[in-house]
């Protein structure tokens, strides 16, 4: 009953092979290999769109990278209070962008709100060179509280930075669950709604090792080059980057993994609701569920072998819990068994 994160998971067997065919022969190094060109147009034929695809081998390397794309001097970038970047990258985008700022900005249900982000960009009017100059908005999908936006929402978001004039980067570490969620095609979760570049996650759905970079503005990739070989982001073999790329994209396969993580997690929610013993945090639509639950119960999940992390509630949810209760995450994956979530559930 592994539910403390879908980076535990380990990869997918058709991604696994992938890399044991790469393995043998000759192939040309640093993003030249023909398979490496092959993938490249596979994001592009995904996309709709014609894009500058750029391998690196973490997440918090693309969040980063992308955003010191944008660099300004004195430059704030705007992010949910609870965003990855802002809580768990060890001041990372900070620190690539070379004195760029974090600037946090509300919202419920992980998600900034739109007239939140157009007044705190407004703190900082181009006049006043004390306080800095807007450089970037940053949004996740799905968000860090497990909730997807919806395409309106993202739609707000990308008005409210293009408005200004600034650039949207998405965080999608978890990008195929929120597709999976919406129904929808990465068109239009993405550029056709103001995003302007991305972060694309594979790790968590299956891959071994495997995001990438994903720009919309194919002239930002002559310099994204540099800023990705001064990173150290540039693997001289990425032939095993994109050969788990070539193989998630294959027959639909990343999109049947996000499905089944995001329906696992449905399992588990529906049976907290009906539990007498917990309760649903909140609603979520990817493949993380957030539950408050007795301390009791608690022990004995960990007792049958439940694997999760108790979690920092937020204050609205706070105010709501009692002495005696924990408020926990799940994260479902693709190696996650429905016979591992109904254990659960008989426990709690």
């Amino acid at each position: 009953m592994h539910f403390a994160s879908d980076n535990w998971a380990g990869a997918h067997p058709r991604i696994a092979q992938s890399l044991t065919d790469a393995a043998g022969g000759f192939a040309a190094a640093y993003g030249t290999s023909d398979l490496d060109k092959a993938v490249e147009r596979t994001f592009s034929e995904i996309f709709e769109h014609d894009v500058a695809v750029f391998f690196v081998a973490t997440g918090t390397a693309a969040n980063s990278l992308a955003l010191a794309s944008f660099n300004r001097p004195g430059g704030q970038i705007f992010c949910h209070h609870e965003a990855h970047v802002n809580v768990d990258e060890c001041n990372a985008p900070e620190f690539f962008a070379t004195g760029a700022k974090l600037t946090t900005v509300q919202g419920i249900d992980g998600k900034m709100d739109p007239h939140a982000l157009a007044a705190a960009i407004a703190r900082f009017p181009p006049d006043f060179v004390h306080g800095g100059q807007p450089m970037a908005v940053t949004m996740t999908q799905a968000t860090e509280a497990g909730t997807v936006y919806t395409l309106d929402e993202i739609a707000a978001i990308g008005a409210v930075a293009h408005d200004v004039k600034l650039p949207l980067h998405m965080d999608g570490a978890r990008f195929a669950n929120a597709l999976a969620t919406l129904g929808t095609t990465p068109a239009e979760m993405t550029w056709k709604r103001g995003v302007d570049i991305l972060s694309f996650g594979g790790t968590k759905n299956g891959c071994w090792c495997a995001e990438a970079l994903v720009l919309f503005d194919t002239a930002k990739a002559r310099e994204m080059h540099y800023l990705r070989k001064r990173s150290a982001q540039l693997f001289s073999k990425s032939r095993f980057i994109a050969a788990q790329f070539e193989a998630y994209f294959r027959d639909g396969l990343w999109l049947e993994l996000a499905g089944h993580s995001n329906e696992m997690a449905s399992r588990l929610a529906k049976g907290i609701a009906a539990a007498a013993s917990a309760r649903l945090a909140w609603q979520t639509g990817s493949n993380e569920v957030f539950a408050i639950v007795r301390n009791e119960r608690i022990k004995a999940l960990h007792a049958k072998g439940a694997v999760f992390y108790d979690w920092h509630p937020p204050e609205h949810v706070k105010r709501t819990m009692a002495e005696d209760e924990t408020m926990i995450r799940l994260v479902t994956s693709f190696a996650t068994r429905p016979e591992d979530v109904d254990a659960f559930l008989a426990t709690l």
